[in-house]
């Protein structure tokens, strides 16, 4: 039997620009605290049986709360390629922080998945601790809560399919129930890491993020999300601007705000990191 294959494109849909290399790292990484943006994707994977959305961004009320700048909403990010958010049936959640997890309105008719343990997470005894909570809204997560009574949340279980092909893995570290997923391409298997990785740099020199609930976790999936991946240069991270360059852009009126990720890369991680 074939496997079905996928297009995948990471559409970026706003952007922090003042940010510090130092703030972005758990520990020191080097004697210079220089500039170090953050850009926001959510992810589209699609063939001409379905498509799955991973992630729903934030919106403009949220993006006041913490100064950040929207520069469209995901579901506008969505229909620059032809996606209908309105129409989606399956959304992965990689985790419930604030930027992965808002907009949930915007799908009517999806089904959300997430890991269990991450629910359990943000509805536990961790959210009292100052640290954890910071990142999560609990708008978002109360709304999450709302579409589990109307049974349109998917729970998943360390490993769980999606949809044909595609399959979602608990990544934990950067939270509890962290997972990224694993997308069979016609370039070979490409893994979004999402926020399992939030730089390239964070996992190509194993210094985690800033906000990291378990270091060993994290170096652990480290591990996992390489042996899953055809090779280095399949793994997308979740918050690199380098991705906007190292991968080609899509047909859109977006330019490099929307890369198609099932298309081999311009340059090979080796080349950024010589290290590697």
């Amino acid at each position: 039997m074939n496997q079905e294959t996928y297009e995948v494109f990471a559409l970026r849909y706003a952007v922090r620009t003042e940010r510090s290399r130092q703030e972005n790292f758990l520990e020191s990484v080097d004697a210079h605290d220089t500039p170090m943006p953050l850009d926001f994707f959510v992810w589209v994977i699609r063939n001409a049986n379905r498509t799955v959305v991973v992630d729903t961004g934030f919106d403009h009320a949220e993006a006041a709360r913490r100064a950040r700048r929207v520069m469209r909403l995901p579901r506008e990010a969505l229909a620059s390629i032809g996606v209908d958010a309105a129409s989606v049936e399956d959304v992965v959640i990689t985790h419930l922080h604030y930027d992965h997890a808002g907009t949930l309105g915007d799908f009517p008719r999806a089904r959300f998945h997430i890991q269990e343990t991450e629910m359990q997470f943000t509805t536990g005894r961790w959210m009292l601790d100052d640290g954890e909570r910071q990142a999560y809204s609990a708008d978002h997560v109360a709304e999450l809560v709302h579409r589990l009574f109307e049974k349109r949340v998917v729970f998943h279980h360390e490993d769980g399919e999606v949809a044909p092909g595609v399959t979602v893995h608990r990544m934990p570290g950067h939270t509890m129930g962290m997972q990224s997923v694993w997308v069979p391409t016609r370039r070979g298997w490409v893994l979004l890491a999402s926020d399992a990785s939030h730089f390239y740099e964070h996992w190509a020199r194993r210094v985690p993020f800033a906000i990291c609930w378990s270091k060993d976790d994290l170096l652990k999936s480290y591990r996992k999300f390489e042996w899953l991946a055809d090779s280095e240069d399949h793994v997308v991270p979740g918050h690199d601007p380098l991705v906007r360059s190292l991968y080609p852009a899509a047909d859109t009126a977006l330019g490099t705000d929307v890369v198609r990720l099932d298309e081999a890369p311009l340059k090979s991680l080796r080349e950024v990191f010589p290290e590697r």
